[in-house]
């Protein structure tokens, strides 16, 4: 029992929402309340990249993909300012018209988040050192030494690719954005509005979208008389989104 205790203090809020639904009715007795906000900490860009330090991600590479993070926002929205939107600009003398450009920021959030879902995959550890942590083999044999020089390979090619990838994209953002502010000088302050307002949305969106996944997983959890695996595993797909 006590060995289950420190098992379970050990785990971070990846590992407890990572669990299988036969390893959550022995060990994940958390509220909902504490679900919530487990999820608000690894899904909410700023929490996760300023606040958590429970996790198994460099700080510094979390740091540098919120800001990377930020540049393709701004590259994405500079893309879907074209003729037509500008036309609307001139039209409205200047005004700023925010329903004409609500799909559009919606449309640039989405593929920015896309976007930013397939740089994190490059960019954080967690997963990498769960498996190493994680692995059955006595710590002292040969298997597991192969295994743990296999890990610091992966990282090291993950850390380098991210930093090239990292580095040739913020070229490219920097010489489209100059490009485009430099010919569209009366259109800058359009931009950053559009920008600020896409960027925000996806720094809010988590704290709604998470309300739901704990609907399932607290009920499935809560009578541990009955099967409730179907619920439980919904809400592991929800709090994928």
């Amino acid at each position: 029992m006590q060995k289950i205790n420190e098992k379970k203090e050990n785990r971070n809020d990846y590992e407890m929402n990572s669990l299988s639904y036969e390893e959550a009715q022995k060990s994940d007795d958390r509220t909902y309340c504490e679900y919530y906000l487990s999820l608000i900490r690894t899904k909410q860009l700023f929490v996760f990249t300023f606040y958590t330090k429970s996790d198994y991600n460099s700080r510094l590479i979390k740091i540098i993909f919120f800001f990377t993070s930020f540049s393709l926002y701004y590259t994405i929205k500079a893309l879907f300012f074209n003729d037509s939107v500008l036309h609307v600009i001139y039209e409205n003398s200047g005004a700023y018209d925010f329903i004409y450009q609500l799909p559009q920021i919606l449309y640039s959030t989405i593929i920015s988040t896309l976007l930013g879902v397939i740089l994190s995959k490059l960019s954080l550890t967690q997963v990498n050192v769960l498996e190493i942590k994680n692995s059955d083999k006595d710590r002292d044999s040969r298997e597991y030494k192969n295994e743990f020089n296999n890990f610091i390979k992966k990282i090291k090619i993950k850390f380098i690719l991210f930093f090239v990838i990292n580095f040739l994209l913020l070229i490219l953002f920097w010489y489209y954005l100059s490009c485009f502010c430099a010919v569209y000088k009366n259109t800058q302050v359009y931009l950053i509005k559009d920008v600020l307002i896409s960027f925000g949305m996806s720094l809010i969106y988590p704290f709604f979208i998470n309300l739901l996944p704990g609907i399932f997983r607290i009920y499935s959890l809560k009578d541990k008389n009955k099967n409730h695996t179907c619920m439980y595993y919904t809400s592991k797909v929800l709090q994928l989104i």
